[in-house]
């Protein structure tokens, strides 16, 4: 199964261009204004999940942030993204990985995941992302997954829509929520996928 989720995605990036993949975007929004809005410093260690080809590292990049790491399960999306920055894809550390299998060496002061959770849809997949995640995040947590009305496929996969109230729940034991974005992110298609973001700060002990 790993393997052939793998294949997935590699062949989701070998054969199709950015214009051809439908979570493309130019700007990385509202991903890179709420990074911003957390008032992170440019030192701290950020962690772009299922990041790929996505713009968002580069932009960082531009911002001034120095200590980021891209997780994707897919080496081809990794190996386009390293192409695209040249020489900066060397300031950048590199993660292909399955995230249910990633053991962090190191805790993360923010962690960004637009729409590889909503791919989880087994409640025990979910549950070790939770684990994951309150383990190695100390201090802010982004999360942008499709609405409850949103698409119920994406890329030939199942994903699992989210409303406010059943994402913060999920997260509730270890974060509290402190910004909610809608967002209608338009596809190189044309068409509308309705997003909902969250940011979630970790909760003191």
């Amino acid at each position: 199964m790993e393997k052939t989720l793998q294949n997935h995605w590699d062949n989701t990036y070998l054969f199709k261009g950015p214009d051809q993949l439908s979570w493309s975007q130019n700007l990385p929004e509202p991903s890179l204004s709420l990074i911003k809005s957390t008032g992170i410093k440019t030192t701290d260690a950020i962690i772009d999940i299922g990041g790929g080809d996505a713009t968002l590292i580069e932009k960082l990049l531009d911002e001034g942030f120095s200590d980021l790491t891209v997780l994707d399960i897919s080496s081809a999306a990794i190996e386009r993204a390293r192409k695209r920055l040249g020489e900066r894809a060397e300031k950048i550390k590199w993660t292909i990985c399955n995230v249910l299998n990633f053991v962090p060496d190191r805790p993360y002061a923010l962690w960004h995941d637009r729409a590889t959770f909503h791919f989880l849809t087994e409640s025990q997949d979910i549950e070790k992302y939770k684990h994951i995640v309150s383990e190695f995040v100390v201090r802010d947590l982004i999360i942008g997954t499709f609405l409850e009305d949103g698409p119920t496929m994406c890329s030939g996969l199942p994903v699992k829509r989210y409303d406010e109230k059943t994402l913060e729940s999920l997260f509730d034991d270890n974060f509290q929520p402190q910004e909610r974005v809608l967002s209608d992110h338009i596809t190189p298609f044309g068409t509308v996928q309705n997003f909902r973001f969250m940011h979630f700060s970790k909760r003191s002990l």
